[in-house]
């Protein structure tokens, strides 16, 4: 498993320090700290070391065994500095190493491992044309920075300033650990979550799904270094491009307009739709005792794309079903023209965190995945289907 070292230099916003701990090691990352000295007012070592389950790092001259910032270098995979202030990253544009963070970067920087930086500060600050020119510093030293968000900031003022969100932080600094740069002028297009077809002006047919699957894809397709794009019927903040549809026909028509070497249809598109779609509330009162919906049956929009594949595109398909899981996979696989289906059953995987799968080429090989996560399961497809 990956190690992650995490610096925190001191701002108002170092708490946040804590969810990201949380958010590594709850899925599964070795994670140790180093914080300045002045972070100390604003982050607990107690609290880092029972969220980490490991020392906090703060003091460059602490009794010691080893040369505490050469080994720590050597066990991080990625630094990630979060927040950063506009001291510390002056520091480390111009060399400076005078606490363990800093020593501990210009020590990363030498060995050319991934360094993500969130700066976090007031507008002014941000804005100084030496910081920005300090960044630039960083910038060609092939350091990633995730920007500082717009919004309310301690000093009053409402500009940009604020730490990024913990869940941007967190995404790019696994893209920057996991990418493999070939993969960064592939595109991947992933559907994603259950389509919704109107009646009227506030009502629809829907399914169960959760989009659970599609999201995890789309974050492991991103972290590996894929162009990601997702088509979901969902709203979701990532880092990734996304395009929101809801019915089948508006999805068919954003897949016809995207370009792609990978389409994943993990969205539990919709078999029928409203014949006639009102254009107003369909009012209870209008009704005697029984009401009927006229249904017609929904492009196959998977079938339609098929049709006019490039030579060079991959079409992989998802077969959720209760019954005859593997002959009903293999039915569509041939049926829809696809590389690859993956098939699963509707009580392991609808509304779960959890499923189990069984990968179909379209040479006949299959590859079962025992149950786990849908995210180690997301990893693990992409690693089949993508060359």
């Amino acid at each position: 498993m990956k190690n992650i070292l995490i610096g925190i230099t001191s701002s108002i916003a170092s708490y946040k320090i804590y969810e990201l701990i949380r958010l590594y090691r709850k899925n599964g990352y070795n994670v140790k700290v180093v914080a300045t000295k002045n972070a100390l007012n604003f982050v607990s070592p107690l609290v880092i070391e029972t969220l980490s389950n490991n020392k906090c790092y703060y003091d460059e001259f602490a009794p010691r065994e080893n040369v505490e910032h050469i080994e720590l270098c050597r066990w991080a995979d990625i630094l990630v500095v979060a927040p950063i202030s506009a001291n510390t990253i002056s520091k480390i544009a111009a060399g400076i190493a005078d606490n363990l963070l800093t020593s501990i970067a210009c020590a990363y920087i030498g060995s050319k491992k991934p360094i993500l930086i969130a700066p976090a500060m007031n507008d002014n600050m941000w804005n100084n044309p030496i910081v920005q020119k300090n960044l630039e510093t960083l910038h060609s030293l092939n350091i990633k920075v995730v920007e500082p968000a717009e919004g309310f900031l301690a000093c009053g003022t409402s500009a940009k300033g604020r730490l990024a969100e913990i869940g941007l932080i967190y995404e790019n600094s696994l893209r920057l650990l996991f990418q493999d740069k070939k993969n960064n002028s592939k595109k991947i297009l992933i559907t994603l979550g259950g389509t919704k077809e109107k009646i009227d002006n506030v009502r629809y047919i829907t399914n169960l799904s959760s989009g659970k699957m599609g999201i995890a894809l789309c974050d492991w397709a991103y972290k590996l270094g894929y162009d990601v794009c997702a088509i979901a019927t969902i709203d979701i903040d990532k880092p990734y491009k996304t395009i929101k549809v809801n019915s089948a026909l508006e999805m068919l028509e954003a897949i016809k307009a995207a370009d792609f070497d990978y389409l994943i249809m993990a969205a539990a598109v919709g078999d029928f739709r409203a014949a006639n779609v009102s254009d107003t509330k369909i009012s209870k009162e209008d009704i005697k005792d029984n009401f009927s919906i006229e249904l017609t049956k929904n492009p196959d929009v998977v079938k339609e794309i098929s049709k006019n594949k490039k030579g060079n595109q991959k079409i992989i398909g998802f077969s959720l079903t209760d019954k005859d899981m593997i002959e009903t996979a293999q039915r569509k696989l041939k049926d829809k023209n696809l590389d690859f289906i993956v098939a699963n059953e509707i009580k392991v995987a609808l509304n779960s965190d959890k499923n189990k799968v069984t990968i179909i080429g379209k040479n006949g090989k299959m590859i079962d995945i025992k149950e786990d996560t849908k995210d180690n399961i997301a990893k693990r497809i992409l690693e089949v289907v993508c060359d």
